[in-house]
């Protein structure tokens, strides 16, 4: 079931802007990766001051997979980078696992990406609906390597268009 392989850490919990500390916002992540079945991955939509990004964390095997829109390669010491392997490191503390030493980072240079800069939160929404929609998560192997993928103007209006009908349907219900 797919629930049992992909869990979500809410954006709100974890965004530069309004979720407290680096350190209160690792904890959040670890909060949640404490939770994980066996073989689960987590999906992390993150919000740099006005960029959304996808990283997504497979924290049995200490890997993480970075998905920028605009194609940009993550800086080996940037603060997300610092907060995500301080949430793993707190996991594996947790757990008292040993680890392999260092987190192993990848960049998915094969992602679809953005033509424009208006379309990020979408193209992330995107990435997180094929993923869970892959039944076998080949997206590591899908968008590892460069290539030409791109999503057309319909596969993202269908995102938009699922967004509002959750909207209609759930919240303007309230």
């Amino acid at each position: 079931m797919m629930l049992d392989m992909v869990g979500f850490i809410d954006p709100a919990l974890i965004g530069e802007i309004g979720c407290g500390s680096a350190t209160t916002r690792s904890r959040s992540i670890k909060d949640r990766l404490i939770s994980a079945s066996p073989n689960q991955i987590f999906l992390l939509p993150y919000n740099a001051s006005a960029h959304w990004i996808l990283t997504v964390i497979d924290p049995d095997n200490e890997t993480v997979y970075y998905m920028d829109p605009l194609k940009r390669r993550l800086g080996g010491n940037g603060e997300w980078k610092d907060i995500v392997d301080t949430a793993i490191s707190m996991f594996r503390g947790d757990r008292n696992k040993k680890g392999r030493g260092s987190i192993q980072w990848k960049n998915m240079a094969g992602i679809p990406s953005q033509p424009n800069d208006k379309q990020c939160g979408y193209f992330v929404m995107r990435y997180m609906r094929d993923i869970i929609y892959d039944t076998n998560l080949g997206f590591a192997d899908k968008w590892g390597r460069r290539a030409n993928h791109v999503y057309c103007q319909v596969e993202i209006d269908e995102v938009r268009n699922e967004l509002a009908s959750y909207v209609v349907k759930n919240i303007l219900k309230l």
